[in-house]
């Protein structure tokens, strides 16, 4: 299943395009399912609806950036994007948005961070005599530029290289680089090594827990006590990577299913007092699946590791 993608752009979009053409190449993990402008006239619109791409317009002109940035968050999510790719939105995301979107929203940057924040980045490196300019693939952040680097691409600075010259050629190492980053990160949200990786981390930062392998399955468990938690990578043939943790009830089991049946079911041969929570669909809440196993150790861990906890539910 390939991940959904949302691209921001404000101009011509080559790097929307290069990341639209690469998708359709065999191996990419993502899927261009809308491009979104804060310029409707930025002409990157016209060639995705050219390719069949939904696209979203809306001047940010005469709008408080909040206003806009919900706006721009209302159409990504209605897209149905798990993920947010910048490609030349000269537009500055506001904390609410950031936050909303971290770990799962990249932009390129022409330079080598973290050399070279912000603009002038040509200019800059030409000044500063340096042998090599680039562009990097980074998480956004709060910061500007500032988030994790995912990737790099160096691009070398030639006698008489002028801004323009040199800009010309790291747009060309941005095309090849940007699309090879992004697939190479979202991809992770399919591999079950990675998300069996996610939740060995989760459920072991819990007291006293130790994993072994139970039919076939990783299986995180209280050391010399109950088990709380399983990692199901097509078991039974049922082509899911899912965590199977203990549920409060039948009823809450039931609340989950018909809220999100794709994301939830009732895992065979487990009975009521379980629930597989699909770890596959690229837009895990990772947050809620470490509440969700330490909820599940709790209510499998004795007593006097949980009376602690216990007490504090008194007040």
């Amino acid at each position: 299943m390939k991940a959904k993608l949302a691209i921001l752009i404000s101009g011509s979009g080559t790097n929307m395009a290069a990341l639209l053409y690469a998708s359709r190449l065999p191996g990419a993990a993502y899927e261009v399912v809308l491009v979104a402008s804060n310029d409707p006239a930025a002409s990157g619109l016209k060639l995705a609806e050219a390719e069949g791409v939904p696209t979203f317009a809306l001047s940010h002109k005469g709008m408080a950036r909040e206003d806009h940035d919900a706006a721009m968050d209302a159409a990504i999510r209605a897209s149905g994007a798990a993920y947010v790719a910048l490609a030349g939105y000269m537009r500055v995301l506001g904390e609410p948005l950031v936050r909303a979107w971290e770990g799962r929203m990249l932009n390129i940057h022409p330079s080598l961070l973290p050399k070279y924040k912000g603009l002038h980045t040509h200019e800059r490196a030409l000044e500063a005599g340096d042998g090599h300019a680039g562009a990097s693939v980074h998480l956004v952040s709060p910061e500007l530029d500032g988030g994790e680097v995912l990737g790099q691409i160096e691009v070398a600075i030639q006698p008489g290289d002028t801004p323009d010259s040199l800009a010309k050629r790291v747009l060309i190492g941005e095309h090849q680089l940007y699309s090879r980053v992004l697939s190479a990160y979202v991809g992770r949200a399919a591999d079950p090594a990675w998300l069996t990786q996610q939740v060995r981390e989760r459920a072991l930062a819990l007291d006293e827990t130790d994993e072994v392998l139970s039919h076939g399955m990783p299986c995180f468990g209280v050391i010399g006590g109950k088990k709380f938690a399983y990692v199901s990578n097509d078991h039974h043939g049922d082509g899911k990577v899912a965590l199977l943790v203990k549920i409060g009830s039948v009823d809450e089991q039931a609340m989950l299913i018909d809220r999100d049946e794709e994301r939830y079911y009732r895992p065979a041969y487990f009975g009521d007092g379980w629930i597989g929570i699909r770890l596959d669909l690229g837009d895990t809440d990772w947050d809620d699946i470490a509440a969700r196993l330490r909820w599940s150790w709790r209510v499998s861990a004795p007593k006097r590791l949980t009376k602690l906890l216990d007490a504090a539910d008194g007040f």
